[in-house]
């Protein structure tokens, strides 16, 4: 499994540019479900189909990360940006950005105060002596990543787009250990969510599941100085309780709640104070959808070096596939 997160990590998959993360998990899952498709919001839908008495749950994990698009190209070949997402300026001094061509280039700011750092204060320096040097390498317009290798530190895993490459890296392993489920399954590796809950949006309204979960990281407390939040790496799936964009319908969080816990699935409940998941955007779709989320615990959310538990990881798979044979009727 670390294979998988290492190769849909250090994947290009910015906001609305998803195509090559969803050209590898298409190939990952092929031979195990029934029907693959891209919607016109490029979302890719998997489907496992299950009996006719059973139920239709729609599993969603976003296959984008936040990202940068060059605004201005200077006279000297500098870049300006701004971003795709929600970048922290702070982390991006000194970091490395990569475009789709594999074009590297590095983040700096102008002179001034620490305090007033901002995105205009920042430039790329992709090593062009020229503006029309720079043009014949990049455009106006043009989408770029935040640039870091994956890390594997035993039980301990880092890379960028960790938000959220290890939510599809989850679905794809439950993908591949699921045999036939009574209910029909749908698997949405799903575009735009870090500009707005996008992909979930269409998907689930074309598919108008009878539940849908999401598969998300959430933050965690157990670092210095850390929030007040009793969610840490190592304590399992985390079942989501409340974020900004939905409270976890109560039936719904008993019901995770439960198969956990009758499946001695390590799982711990998470309250966000703010941010959402593609679930927030599957709850409102037509006259209302149960839905929830699952999250992956992770350090260092939208920097370029987030951090999960593989432990952690491992119990979400357990719970999606809980889920997956569950049977529904304790929901309607």
């Amino acid at each position: 499994m670390k294979d998988t997160i290492r190769t849909l990590t250090e994947a290009f998959g910015p906001s609305g540019y998803e195509g090559p993360v969803r050209e590898i998990i298409a190939d990952l899952i092929k031979d195990y479900v029934d029907e693959v498709s891209t919607d016109v919001m490029g979302n890719l839908i998997a489907v496992k189909q299950g009996s006719a008495e059973g139920k239709k749950i729609m599993f969603s994990a976003h296959a984008d990360e936040i990202g940068i698009v060059v605004t201005h190209i200077d006279e000297k070949g500098f870049l300006r940006f701004t971003n795709v997402g929600g970048l922290h300026v702070e982390t991006l001094v000194g970091s490395r950005v990569r475009f789709a061509s594999g074009l590297i280039g590095v983040v700096y700011r102008e002179k001034g105060e620490l305090k007033d750092l901002a995105l205009d204060k920042l430039y790329i320096d992709i090593g062009a002596e020229s503006e029309e040097g720079a043009r014949e390498m990049v455009k106006v317009g043009e989408f770029g990543i935040i640039h870091r290798e994956f890390a594997d530190l035993g039980n301990r895993l880092i890379a960028k787009s960790m938000d959220d490459r290890i939510g599809c890296a989850v679905l794809v392993e439950a993908i591949k250990q699921l045999e036939k489920s009574p209910n029909t399954l749908y698997f949405v590796f799903s575009s735009q969510e870090e500009v707005g809950l996008r992909g979930a949006r269409t998907s689930a309204f074309t598919i108008n599941p009878d539940l849908g979960i999401a598969i998300d990281v959430t933050l965690t407390g157990d670092v210095p100085e850390g929030p007040r939040m009793a969610v840490s790496l190592g304590g399992g799936a985390a079942i989501k309780v409340k974020d900004s964009s939905m409270i976890t319908h109560p039936k719904v969080k008993e019901f995770l709640t439960k198969l956990a816990a009758d499946n001695k699935i390590p799982h711990q409940f998470e309250v966000l104070e703010r941010g959402g998941t593609d679930a927030g955007a599957i709850h409102l779709t037509r006259e209302g959808i149960l839905a929830g989320t699952i999250s992956v615990p992770c350090r260092y959310v939208h920097t370029a070096s987030e951090m999960v538990d593989i432990r952690d990881v491992q119990a979400c798979v357990e719970l999606v596939k809980a889920v997956a044979n569950a049977d529904l009727a304790v929901l309607m």
